[in-house]
């Protein structure tokens, strides 16, 4: 397998560090920038070490399976990253919070990306996605349309998942 890659991806958001560092952390409730997956923890609280899950909507599928990292309120949240749908190694994914001109500058970098793998695919697409809806959300409330009728979609079809992504074969 070729060398590990990295990607970095950054935007600038007009709003708080705290409206945006909770958008990227909050629990039990779809992240609309974040393919409107519902962050799921073992146990309460982003502590390092703690297993954690991006779930679709119903709970019935993990989507992600890793563990917190770093979190350090409201600059830096990191974790690791794998898809359950494919047998790639886990990657990290790191946010960084600066507040700018303008309001908070979000850095989103992927570390140790599995170079030839559906996870880079993956990861080179949805870096600009998530932080396009994430600046979305926190300056009008939501993502914009063509990703809310997305969404939409991912929840009609979520029975089309492979059965390794279901949430009981993914334990917290």
């Amino acid at each position: 397998m070729a060398e590990p890659k990295k990607a970095v991806f950054r935007i600038v958001i007009n709003g708080t560090m705290e409206a945006v560092f909770r958008e990227l952390t909050k629990t039990g409730e779809p992240q609309g920038a974040v393919f409107n997956a519902v962050l799921t923890l073992g146990e309460p609280g982003l502590v390092r070490g703690r297993k954690m899950q991006m779930r679709t909507g119903s709970g019935k599928h993990a989507i992600v399976a890793g563990e917190v990292v770093e979190h350090e309120a409201p600059t830096r949240f990191a974790h690791t990253h794998r898809f359950t749908q494919h047998d790639d190694p886990s990657c990290t994914v790191v946010y960084d919070l600066r507040k700018v001109e303008g309001g908070v500058e979000v850095t989103l970098t992927v570390e140790n990306i599995p170079a030839g793998t559906k996870t880079e695919t993956e990861m080179m697409r949805g870096g600009d996605f998530i932080l396009k809806n994430l600046k979305a959300i926190v300056e009008t409330g939501r993502p914009p349309f063509g990703t809310r009728l997305m969404y939409a979609m991912f929840g009609a079809l979520e029975f089309v998942l492979p059965a390794r992504t279901k949430s009981e074969n993914w334990p917290l």
